[in-house]
């Protein structure tokens, strides 16, 4: 027997519609269900059953058999069609087999004979509202479940998008480092970045390759962060070995971006950007359809940009100029039909004419200057001062030289030694940088000196004839102003040529 208050317990929340044409059964049976459930509403036939559940909501519907108007398997088939899950009890005087038949087909969670005996009511009551409170929790349970789950796709998906955002940070970073030892390779994977871009939206590629492709052009020299300073720096050209070391930044920005999986199609493009057509490229010595197309795009952007962008031992081409290079390396370097759409792509863009691989500020000469210094004095060599003499033939910033000569130096560094002889060269450099502040002074060759000037300014004959390092000594030193507005020095040669050194 089902207890009561624990029936009551279970049925306080639901709703009941009960539909009775007979007013005295309605209003008995009306009594006791109001005693269990939260809210019972009453419908005098089928029809009005019908109606009223249209507009409200019921858990459980009780109903007689024979109504007017609408009968209650009639009404219940309708209710169904509304609500296939509906609860649906019948309370009937009518046992005829077709009724209960009907009423398995229709799906009626009960039927009870009248006269109603009350215990089996509460038995039929408790198995349906059992049956929907279970309904309910697991329903509640998959709507929790499904924020849950939300919930937890947003946070997979927020972390995923952190984890991005931090691998993009740090390797951003890193090129940032590449950017400070290295100005020019900076800019050079900005410009390389873009071109890409140019030439992959010339060549019909979709948005997402050309995404892919500028990502890939930001990134394309990470490897160089693993590169010597002393050959990521060096102005001049590479020797042997030192061209093998650098062409290992291909495999090392690989190796470090495969490792992160949102990465991985970008590493695979970089590994690839200094291939060639003809398979002599680095470094796997890929040729023609071996090389990814997105590579392919990448190998000509990189390419047009060192051609367009000065450097320290190669005057920068102009765009029709690089372009026409491109052209003719077809099938060599390039691809051809990459290098036939680069004209379209490229040919109206515009070029900063300063870039260069020259230092720009005071930090980045020093750090420049290191590769052009004379060990033995702490002077610029002789490269340096041909770098700057043909830099500055445009510039014009210096305008003024003073070149000095030591004469019997070879002489006494025999009789004394060598290390006698730098020390003299040093307390002479020492003289010179009090000159100005602002003078560069190289050391031309083992016994020549050449000081570069803003300014002219007049240095008296015996400029050196007390200075007491050499007043012991045969040496004696020589020296000649020269103007460079009159004058055009553009190298070594030419300054020795002016002023016979020997």
């Amino acid at each position: 027997m089902i207890d009561v208050k624990k029936l009551k317990v279970l049925t306080k929340k639901f709703n009941v519609l009960y539909v009775e044409d007979e007013e005295q059964m309605r209003e008995s049976l009306m009594a006791y269900l109001v005693k269990i459930f939260k809210n019972v509403k009453t419908a005098k036939d089928g029809q009005e059953g019908l109606e009223l559940y249209r507009h409200e909501k019921f858990d459980i519907v009780i109903t007689d058999i024979q109504m007017p108007n609408l009968n209650g398997i009639e009404m219940a088939k309708k209710i169904k069609e509304l609500n296939h899950k509906q609860e649906i009890m019948i309370v009937s005087a009518y046992t005829e087999i077709n009724y209960f038949i009907e009423s398995i087909k229709i799906g009626i969670s009960g039927y009870i004979i009248k006269p109603v005996d009350f215990s089996q009511m509460n038995e039929e009551i408790y198995k349906i509202v059992y049956k929907l409170k279970k309904f309910n929790e697991n329903k509640l349970y998959g709507l929790h479940l499904e924020e849950l789950i939300e919930e937890r796709t947003k946070e997979k998906e927020s972390l995923q998008a952190q984890i991005i955002e931090n691998h993009q940070q740090t390797l951003f970073a890193l090129v940032g480092m590449i950017e400070k030892r290295d100005s020019y390779t900076g800019g050079h994977s900005q410009r390389v970045a873009k071109y890409s871009m140019l030439i992959a939206k010339e060549l019909g590629c979709a948005y997402e390759e050309c995404e892919k492709l500028y990502q890939a052009g930001i990134l394309h020299d990470i490897g160089k962060i693993s590169t010597p300073d002393s050959i990521l720096l060096k102005p001049g050209k590479l020797s042997d070995i030192e061209y093998k070391l650098i062409q290992e930044h291909v495999e090392s920005g690989y190796d470090m971006l495969k490792k992160i999986y949102m990465y991985k199609e970008l590493a695979k493009i970089i590994r690839c950007h200094h291939e060639r057509y003809d398979g002599t490229g680095y470094p796997k010595g890929l040729k023609g359809d071996e090389i990814p197309f997105l590579s392919r795009i990448m190998m000509v952007a990189d390419a047009f940009d060192a051609m367009t962008t000065n450097r320290i031992y190669k005057k920068r081409k102009s765009i029709d100029e690089a372009l026409k290079e491109i052209k003719e390396l077809s099938k060599i370097q390039f691809h051809p039909e990459i290098a036939d759409v680069s004209f379209e792509a490229l040919n109206k863009i515009s070029i900063e004419k300063n870039i260069s691989q020259l230092p720009k500020n005071e930090l980045e000469k020093e750090r420049f200057s290191y590769f052009y210094k004379d060990q033995t004095v702490n002077t610029y060599n002789k490269s340096y001062f041909e770098l700057i003499l043909n830099k500055d033939c445009q510039e014009k910033k210096y305008k003024y030289l003073k070149a000095f000569y030591f004469h019997g130096l070879t002489k006494f560094n025999e009789k004394y030694s060598w290390n006698e002889g730098d020390e003299i060269l040093a307390k002479f450099v020492s003289i010179l940088e009090k000159i100005s502040s602002k003078a560069l002074i190289f050391r031309v060759h083992g016994e020549a000196f050449a000081v570069l000037l803003e300014e002219n300014i007049q240095l008296k004959d015996d400029f050196f004839k007390d200075i007491d390092f050499l007043k012991n000594s045969d040496i004696r030193i020589s020296k000649k102003n020269i103007n460079l507005l009159e004058k055009k020095i553009c190298s070594f040669e030419d300054l020795e040529k002016c002023i016979h050194f020997y």
